[in-house]
């Protein structure tokens, strides 16, 4: 049986127009670094071929034979750099922030997070397939003992990647993919509940003990609070309003480059926000300078797309009768979907902005090879499936 041959043209045609977006989105960027105009466009080219061509090569393995090495390789293999990355001298770690997230290979900077999280996923997917399926009979606290090991898993990783690496973006996004796929894993909905509250919980003491996360959520809440509090009696309003002292920056620019670009956009090239004004377009900020150039309907194209390829992924798991793989293909389905969301919200001001990029979209060669390969397993997979 075939692998879909729907989902691998939707994400060729998503890689098409983030290679078209990192040639319009950077002149101001490439004289910023004094780089040839083709720069970026070049260089996501080669990172779009190459996933291109990692998708086809592992849609044509055998997933009985190939899926369970890959998915180990990836999540034992890309968990050993992250924990190493913080001793590796410089000169193979590139350094951002205080942070090193990024290995040096042949001119070109992975970050192993990317690879991390499709490990992860399939991780689950295989044990939850094993442990989990039933709660009848072992009550609240027996779910608990049963999501122990899990989460000091996700506990280890967090502490790796939210405080060696300083991602919290991606914290957030694996804690709600685990979150959800304990769900479809046979979890009961008041254990769902009891893992939100507790997460939330968490995020509230994260918060509270640092003052600059402080700062962020009243910079955040200063700018999106006017579309929340007019739903609120005036009395609770004023008493959650917070003074504008300085709106964000980027967020400021992220929402005037929509706003310019209307129905149909400025047109292919002509934005104007992408010159110097919004910085880091082409990567975090890309639906941004897609809304500006190509407008509502151009960003509505990319939603379409980018939600045919999710039911596609959803569908593959819907057909298949092997429990690891259908909890697999959702969990990649979920992780494209909350990495899409939180960007798209932080752009737009609903949540604040947490550094993740839009898969296939963004600039950026990790990130694109990390959801190539979990695309591609996808589709390995899709062949035990019953597609039409």
């Amino acid at each position: 049986m075939s692998a879909d041959r729907k989902l691998f043209t939707l994400v060729s045609l998503l890689i098409g127009i983030s290679i078209v977006l990192s040639y319009t989105l950077t002149p101001y960027t490439t004289l910023l670094f004094g780089v040839n105009e083709f720069h970026f466009a070049i260089r996501q080219t080669i990172f779009g071929l190459m996933s291109i061509v990692l998708i086809f090569i592992l849609s044509q393995l055998d997933p009985d034979k190939w899926l369970k090495p890959i998915g180990f390789t990836l999540f034992f293999g890309s968990l050993i750099l992250m924990i190493a990355m913080p001793f590796l001298p410089e000169s193979v770690v590139s350094e951002v922030g205080g942070a090193k997230r990024w290995i040096k290979i042949a001119g070109f900077s992975l970050a192993p997070v990317e690879f991390f999280k499709v490990g992860f996923v399939y991780f689950l997917a295989w044990s939850f397939s094993r442990k989990l399926g039933h709660h009848d009979g072992i009550g609240l606290s027996g779910e608990f003992k049963r999501f122990m090991p899990y989460a000091i898993i996700f506990l280890g990783a967090m502490f790796i990647i939210a405080f060696l690496q300083k991602d919290l973006g991606q914290v957030v996004v694996l804690g709600a993919t685990l979150l959800f796929m304990l769900i479809f894993a046979g979890s009961s909905f008041r254990f769902f509940l009891s893992i939100l509250a507790v997460i939330f919980g968490a995020i509230i003491v994260f918060i509270l003990t640092a003052h600059h996360r402080i700062l962020r959520i009243k910079s955040w809440w200063a700018l999106a609070q006017n579309s929340v509090l007019e739903l609120l009696p005036d009395a609770i309003a004023d008493k959650l309003r917070v003074p504008v002292e300085v709106e964000p920056y980027q967020i400021g620019h992220s929402l005037n480059a929509i706003h310019n670009g209307g129905l149909f956009g400025t047109g292919l090239a002509n934005g104007t926000f992408k010159l110097g004004f919004l910085s880091e377009v082409h990567t975090d900020f890309v639906l941004a300078g897609l809304a500006e150039e190509f407008g509502f309907l151009g960003v509505l194209s990319v939603v379409v797309i980018f939600m045919w390829m999710i039911q596609r992924i959803f569908k593959i798991a819907n057909r298949t009768k092997d429990t690891s793989i259908y909890l697999f293909s959702i969990g990649i389905g979920l992780i494209l979907s909350f990495s899409f969301l939180v960007n798209a919200y932080g752009i737009s001001g609903i949540t604040p902005i947490k550094g993740i990029s839009v898969p296939f979209l963004s600039y950026g060669g990790s990130a694109m090879l990390g959801a190539a390969f979990g695309v591609g397993m996808v589709l390995m997979a899709s062949k035990k499936a019953k597609m039409d």
